[in-house]
Formats: structure tokens, sequence, C-alpha cells
């Protein structure tokens, strides 16, 4: 019997608040060192699960495992203590504070030395390093993601979670974007991240989930659902 995957979160269904249901029995899940990919439609829900699976929302029925353990009604606050890292599209860095004040608090939940884990986010994304006492407002937008996501691995997280990373970013930036995404998740960091772009995300990502209105329609390898000529037909326009 092989072992569950370490973040899964199973038949979930759910919404917000007394609002009607978006996630209809939805199942993602993701492994170590894998990077897993969400995609679909607007409105497909993919966002929303993402939410579900760091406690943004309450989920009806659904459980939601990480590393074997039950979290399904812990706070956002509490996964983030137990290894769940995230990062959301927008509002995601504090403007005003340089690249290195982002990043150190990024580690409120610590009390050890951090500047080991501050050396390894300069090293992975080298302009950190080059812009770390600029105000991160001033940068640009895949400058700015990258602070997101380095503060983010500052909580060394057991499992990285991105909302659209490359959103608003030009073609070039996203490409870059993607390369520093592939380089964490080859430290063992799963990577879980719900994008727009559908075809780029699959190339790089190892498992893939196509939801439509709330339900995984396809899953599979990224190659697998990049040859389906359904997937093909529908999503990546033939």
């Amino acid at each position: 019997m092989s072992d569950p995957p370490f973040l899964i979160g199973h038949a979930m269904t759910g919404g917000y608040g007394t609002g009607a249901d978006i996630l209809h029995g939805c199942t993602i899940a993701v492994e170590p060192g894998e990077i897993a990919v969400i995609v679909g439609p607007n409105g497909a829900g993919k966002s929303t699960a993402m939410k579900a699976l760091f406690g943004m929302l309450n989920l009806r029925k659904g459980q939601i495992l990480l590393d074997g353990k039950d979290i399904t009604r812990l706070s956002p606050q509490t996964r983030v203590g137990r290894g769940m890292g995230f990062v959301p599209q927008t509002a995601n860095i504090f403007a005003a504070l340089t690249v290195r004040e982002n990043l150190e608090m990024g580690a409120f939940i610590r009390r050890d030395d951090i500047s080991g884990t501050m050396e390894q986010i300069y090293d992975l994304f080298p302009i950190l390093r080059e812009k770390r006492h600029q105000a991160a407002g001033e940068l640009s937008g895949g400058q700015r993601q990258q602070v997101a996501i380095g503060r983010a691995l500052m909580t060394r997280p057991k499992v990285l979670m991105l909302d659209e990373p490359t959103a608003g970013v030009s073609p070039i930036v996203m490409d870059e974007i993607l390369d520093r995404i592939i380089k964490v998740a080859r430290t063992g960091i799963p990577i879980l991240m719900v994008e727009q772009n559908v075809r780029q995300s699959l190339e790089i990502a190892d498992k893939g989930y196509v939801l439509v209105q709330g339900r995984n329609a396809y899953s599979g390898t990224g190659k697998a659902l990049l040859a389906d000529p359904e997937v093909r037909k529908s999503f990546l326009g033939g």
C-alpha cells in the first residue's frame, strides 16, 4: 500500500460563508519535491480550492491532511505553524518595507537564528540580495513576486502554495519565476500552485488538476494533460 500524499484535500465541498458551494467533491494532492498545478477556466474554483486547503473557508464535506494529520478544522495561522506557506495573488508584500524587512517579517513565527535561511533565499533569488535595502514597492512585478515567495520560504515551510504567481508579468519574467519555482521544488519542498498560464505551468508540473465548475475534470502528469486531446481542445486552443 502506497503512502498517502504529503498534502491532500480529499473530496472538498464548500464555499464562502453561507453562500452556494463553489467546490463539489474536489480532490487535490501534492507530494514532497513535486510541483502540482491547478488550472481551468475562470470561475472554475481554482483559487477557492487553494484557499480551502489553507483554511480560508469552511468545508461542508471533505477532509484535509498534512503529513498524515487531519488539519481540516485548523485556522490558517495554525496551519502556518504546522508548515504551510501561502502566497496570495495580490497584497503579498509590504510595499513600504525594504526587501530585507519583508523577508524578516516572513520569519515571524520563528525564534531561532534566521540568517542562514536568509542567505539561502538570496542564493535562490540573487536579485533580492542586490535590492535588499530597497523598498519592495519600488521593484518590478516579477521582483515583487520573488519577494513574496522568499517571505513565505522564511517560515521554512513543509509545503508552499502559490496563487497565480505569474499573473500580470511579461512572458520573459514568467519564465524566470517558473524557473525559480522549479529550483524551490528541487530542495524537496512540495509546491502547489494555481495558474492561468495553462501550457507553461503544465510543462513544469509533475502533476496537474483541471477544475471545471469546482469539480475535477481531468488529472494526471503535466505531460499527459498536455498530450490529452480533450484538454488541448478545451484549454489550449487545440
